[in-house]
């Protein structure tokens, strides 16, 4: 592993001294380092995993064979959050064919059915085993197998904790149930079985991964540990905003995993440092940037998939030691979990009323507590930076990404770009947790297509709005500025989104 960054300075310095006795407690599992009664009581045993994780071996190469004897080869990987963001990057980085569905987008999930589902196997990934959208994926999953004439327990694979409900219930259905670590939470589960399932089931050679963040581990309390400089140096270098880019990195998806691990572990207390993901070095607006690949970043971290995945968890628990904050909880996050339950009970009992808009035109329909008629009046808002929220269909509707270099080279400040619901397991903490600070633009739009949810009165497309929805009530039970545009013809809104930044 190397490390490209500034000279020390004596500030830094200093926060170098008092981290180097954290690191050490650290490496011994020492839970009080963050005060007491946190969550790191029953949160420590990532530390462990490149070592521990070596007992799940036998059991992956039993199931790959599996898998492999039954030629299933089109891997489905249904997880929110940490459940598949790790997995993600672990198949791109190696070339492997691995299909995520972390979205409750009807139009998204019915395009990711692999074309001949007798060949597929459908891990689902959920450590609380009471994830709504996960648990929605499988009893789909079960119904379309079910009606394909196949047998769900020889297509299903489940990784969750031990004891959970979908663990219960798995079992008793005959499914191939894989149990994680509990002590380990779902932003720290890369290296976990979480992690390692559907990465061995895509064909990865796991073991290699492992060896990588092994080495790095016994050099993270050293005079030298790079976990230690680089969490001084988000401490003493920015109050806030961190740039994360994979710009000429052989690591695809690094930014967005590093986005989360920070996000929702830094974002409490309204403190919190805000990962803003970039495509170019040039792109950071404020903060710090940081790179995996050489570039004119603040900041270059170089090394393989398993060095950077201990190394970032090592520093975000650093980093939380100097913020003073609880690493491993996420007490925003049910917020909006319960406000979105609390509008799908209203459409089971039929007494939902839907907003109304407070501009509307062919295109587009504008939500808001203010008269807005358009995007760019809103963006003259007072704020530190803007958020953007997608509750879309990624597949055909990609280009509305475009809107974050756009605004933020317009207002000149840092814009993050979340797809819901995703978000809400990651950035979603730091929204309502953090620094109030944020100016908020939800875009939803109404699915082409129509698919329900086994067992339920609501389908897909009710679940992805109830989400944002209920996440648009936590932001504005905070006061923090918020619109919510609705698409009507996706193609023509962001054509016009584009037109009208481009001369703002």
């Amino acid at each position: 592993m190397k490390i490209y960054g500034p000279a020390l300075d004596k500030n830094r310095l200093s926060i170098l001294e008092e981290l180097r006795p954290i690191a050490k407690r650290l490496a011994i599992k020492d839970a009080t380092i963050w005060g007491a009664n946190t969550d790191a009581a029953f949160r420590l045993n990532w530390i462990d995993l490149p070592k521990s994780s070596r007992e799940l071996l036998p059991q992956l190469d039993a199931l790959s064979a599996w898998s492999r004897s039954k030629k299933l080869d089109q891997v489905v990987l249904c997880g929110m959050g940490g459940s598949s963001l790790a997995p993600g990057v672990i198949t791109s980085t190696y070339n492997k064919q691995l299909t995520i569905i972390d979205t409750t987008n009807p139009d998204q999930i019915i395009a990711s059915i692999p074309k001949n589902i007798s060949k597929a196997v459908i891990v689902i990934g959920s450590k609380s085993g009471a994830t709504i959208e996960t648990n929605s994926h499988l009893n789909f999953f079960e119904d379309l197998l079910k009606r394909n004439g196949l047998d769900p327990s020889e297509h299903i694979v489940i990784v969750t904790d031990s004891g959970t409900s979908l663990d219960q219930s798995s079992r008793e259905k005959g499914y191939r149930v894989i149990n994680a670590d509990e002590n380990v939470g779902g932003r720290f589960s890369a290296l976990s079985a979480f992690g390692l399932v559907p990465a061995a089931l895509a064909g990865v050679d796991i073991s290699i991964m492992l060896d990588d963040a092994e080495s790095l581990s016994r050099r993270l309390t050293a005079e030298d540990s790079p976990a230690i400089a680089i969490a001084a140096m988000l401490y003493t270098s920015t109050d806030q905003v961190i740039n994360l880019s994979d710009y000429q990195s052989t690591l695809p998806g690094l930014s967005d995993w590093i986005e989360q691990l920070i996000a929702e572990s830094t974002g409490k207390n309204q403190q919190g440092r805000l990962p803003v993901v970039i495509d170019h070095p040039e792109d950071a607006i404020a903060g710090l940037s940081i790179g995996f690949a050489k570039g004119d970043f603040d900041l270059v971290v170089e090394g393989t998939l398993g060095e950077q995945f201990i190394l970032w968890e090592w520093i975000t628990a650093l980093l939380c030691y100097l913020i003073k904050v609880d690493p491993f909880n996420q007490p925003n996050v049910s917020e909006a979990k319960e406000r979105t339950e609390s509008i799908l009970s209203s459409i089971r009992d039929k007494t939902f009323v839907k907003p109304t808009p407070s501009y509307e035109d062919d295109e587009i329909a504008i939500y808001s507590d203010e008269s807005f008629n358009n995007l760019t009046e809103f963006l003259n808002r007072d704020c530190q930076y803007v958020a953007i929220m997608a509750y879309l269909n990624k597949d055909t509707e990609d280009q509305i990404r475009s809107l974050r270099g756009l605004i933020a080279s317009k207002i000149k400040k840092p814009v993050t770009f979340g797809w819901g619901p995703r978000f809400l397991h990651s950035t979603g903490q730091i929204h309502k947790g953090g620094q109030l600070n944020g100016s908020f633009i939800q875009i939803t739009s109404t699915p082409q297509q129509t698919l329900a949810i086994p067992g339920h009165t609501f389908d897909f497309g009710d679940l992805i709005m109830a989400q944002a929805l209920g996440d648009g009530l936590a932001l504005k039970q905070r006061k923090l500025p918020l619109i919510r545009i609705h698409l009507k013809d996706s193609k023509k809104a962001i054509e016009r989104f584009v037109k009208d930044l481009k001369s703002f």
